[in-house]
């Protein structure tokens, strides 16, 4: 009877303990040039200027990067929003990935 009640006393120790672990979950690497490639590259093109269905050409593209973000998480003229399609995290990813393809 004692023992049950000291392995009982010791299992919820144990699960209050895991409870209140606080260690961060890492946040996990967003690979923009892969989630570029699937979702973008079919009208934007692999260097950003293929220019399908009236995609901007990325290379010659000013915009901010917040802009940016936008037009991919709301979409834009015939552009697919991305929003629950993508995470807010590949979205800004993707995002800072197109201002590198005007820099090519």
């Amino acid at each position: 009877m004692l023992l049950n009640r000291l392995i009982l006393i010791f299992l919820l120790a144990t699960v209050i303990l895991w409870a209140c672990d606080e260690t961060p979950t890492p946040t996990p690497v967003v690979d923009a040039a892969t989630v570029y490639a699937k979702y973008c590259v079919l009208c934007h093109g692999q260097d950003g200027r293929r220019g399908l269905n009236g995609a901007g050409d990325l290379t010659k593209s000013t915009l901010p990067l917040e802009v940016r973000i936008q037009q991919i998480t709301f979409g834009k003229g015939l552009m697919t929003p991305y929003q629950g399609i993508l995470t807010p995290e590949e979205i800004e990813a993707v995002a800072a990935y197109t201002i590198s393809l005007n820099k090519q």
